[in-house]
């Protein structure tokens, strides 16, 4: 009952956190990207980047800024882990062309999904020059295509969006920068390392000589969290005391996981001139999170095996410092929204209480959802809604002044089909093809496809945590995963940016007795359903064989 209690305090903790917060950093948000004025370090980089500040881009301007600069990222980025042994700090490490590449797209996707050991492959300067600047700019990216749509919603007959490369610097000039670095400042004082040694040499009880890794891990756990990235410095990542020391430092990285995201909604609502409609967004979002905590809680304190009966609940890869309360708050949180830090290992959860991370991500990651990416994703969800609403009582369907015809729904369509396609086409070549995968999986049977499964889903939904069974080093994984990545960031990106670009053309249209009301509680039901209905249609006969077998077994 003690750790109960204290599961149930920290939830307490976190919400009342998000809510003291959600307000004025909400506002801070929308004024961020309202704001006529320019500060002059932004001045600075216009003038490096050669960009007028003042231009407005349409919608296919606006994706191919932003496809451009996620490409090159990518690139950069894998150029740089190539010439680590040419960078201080590399300590004698070299990194393969595949996990080059398979890295590039999963920290320029803000996935950080890892398939190497950070403290024995990666060196500082690769850390620090190329993952952590992608933690900032893949999150400023997910944000500037949030607020583009926002404005095809608010803006009239028009073809301009804004400006992607003065979203993006605002994002990460205005909002990260400044956080991470007071949150950086927090978990220093709380415990977490930061150092450029290679590692600190210790003596054993027995005598024997170990040396223990080291890294300037603060700088990037607080934008891994605020950014929901996830790519730990240390293989253990969140369970790594060097990254998360306790229950005051959990607690405050799951706050950073969920505070834009949370607070994103109020801004919506802000700057399309209804605060009810943000809050609509934010229940169903709340709902789905709080669901998925109840099971996932309830399943790993209630197990079914022997061992972990006798043991009191499913504590195999839990630390002791979290327990089972603190390590399903946290997984809920992380796979709510596009991070993947982890500070459990969820390939020992048991058969439910590892279906729920899981399912959750197949929601779409829309509860909250990643920076920018869990807005954009509910708010096509919506038009989704509204769409079938239209259907059943024969109207064209509108949301927030917009009718939704043909263009509009297939983008939205193509922006929510894209990940499941992605997820099973993947786990299915990847278990159809076992001379290619052979030695991959840590597990048989029904937990050996969850684990594929996971994989995939992970990967295909930027998230980047993993069950932690499967040996994904292989050029197969590497190589398939990476494009999972690649095509799971940007396709419903394209796709998110072309509904914006259909929305912003129209004349806005007035409220009548006809329109569907979306500020209240029937179409949150309505919403929470649709998306509920959408993943259980798509994914529930994989879950079938796989997490729900073994929970029924």
């Amino acid at each position: 009952m003690g750790d109960t209690w204290a599961g149930l305090l920290q939830a307490a903790i976190l919400v009342a956190a998000l809510a003291v917060v959600h307000r004025p950093f909400g506002a801070c948000l929308a004024h961020t990207f309202t704001s006529e004025k320019h500060w002059r370090v932004e001045r600075a980089v216009y003038r490096l980047v050669r960009v007028d500040p003042g231009s407005q881009q349409r919608w296919t301007t606006y994706a191919v800024g932003t496809l451009s600069f996620g490409l090159v990222s990518a690139l950069l980025l894998y150029l740089l882990q190539r010439i680590q042994p040419l960078l201080p700090f590399d300590f004698g490490r070299t990194i393969p062309p595949g996990m080059a590449f398979n890295t590039a797209a999963s920290f320029a996707t803000n996935t950080d999904w890892q398939s190497y050991v950070p403290e024995s492959v990666m060196g500082h300067a690769v850390q620090m020059l190329g993952l952590t600047v992608q933690n900032f700019v893949s999150a400023g990216m997910g944000l500037a295509v949030a607020i583009a749509l926002i404005r095809a919603f608010v803006r009239d007959q028009t073809d301009r969006l804004g400006n992607f490369w003065v979203d993006l610097t605002r994002a990460t000039v205005r909002i990260l920068l400044p956080v991470a670095f007071v949150s950086a400042i927090v978990l220093v004082a709380l415990g977490v390392t930061m150092s450029l040694r290679e590692n600190v040499p210790v003596t054993a009880l027995d005598g024997t000589r170990h040396s223990i890794a080291v890294a300037p891990a603060a700088s990037q756990e607080a934008i891994k969290e605020l950014g929901t990235n996830g790519g730990g410095i240390f293989n253990a990542n969140s369970a790594h005391p060097f990254e998360n020391p306790g229950a005051w430092s959990n607690l405050i990285e799951m706050f950073l996981i969920l505070l834009i995201p949370v607070s994103l909604t109020r801004a919506f609502g802000l700057m399309v001139g209804s605060r009810r409609q943000g809050h609509v967004l934010l229940s169903v979002m709340a709902v789905l999170w709080t669901g998925v905590l109840a099971v996932t809680w309830w399943a790993e304190a209630h197990p079914n095996g022997p061992a972990s009966l006798l043991a009191g609940g499913a504590t195999e890869g839990k630390e002791t410092r979290f327990g089972i309360p603190g390590s399903s708050l946290f997984a809920t949180s992380t796979t709510g929204t596009s991070t993947g830090a982890v500070n459990s290992m969820h390939d020992s959860y048991t058969g439910l209480g590892g279906a729920g991370p899981l399912f959750q991500m197949m929601l779409g990651e829309i509860s909250p959802g990643g920076v920018g990416t869990g807005l954009y994703g509910i708010l096509v969800m919506a038009i989704i809604a509204v769409f079938l609403a239209g259907l059943m009582v024969g109207r064209t369907p509108e949301y927030l002044g917009k009718k939704l015809g043909r263009r509009e729904v297939t983008f939205a369509a193509l922006a929510m089909l894209t990940m499941p396609v992605l997820v099973l086409a993947g786990t299915g070549l990847a278990l159809a093809l076992p001379s290619v995968t052979g030695g991959a999986f840590g597990n048989s049977g029904a937990h050996g496809l969850s684990e594929v499964l996971y994989a995939y889903t992970s990967a295909s939904n930027n998230n980047g945590s993993a069950f932690g069974g499967l040996t994904a080093t292989s050029d197969f994984y590497q190589s398939t995963l990476g494009a999972a990545m690649l095509l799971g960031r940007f396709v419903p990106i394209l796709a998110t940016l072309g509904l914006a670009g259909a929305l912003v053309r129209q004349k806005k249209i007035p409220v009548t007795a006809g329109t569907l009301p979306t500020t209240g509680p029937l179409f949150a039901s309505m919403l929470g359903g649709t998306v509920i209905l959408v993943a259980a249609l798509t994914f529930v006969p994989a879950l079938a064989l796989g997490p729900i077998a073994e929970a029924l077994a």
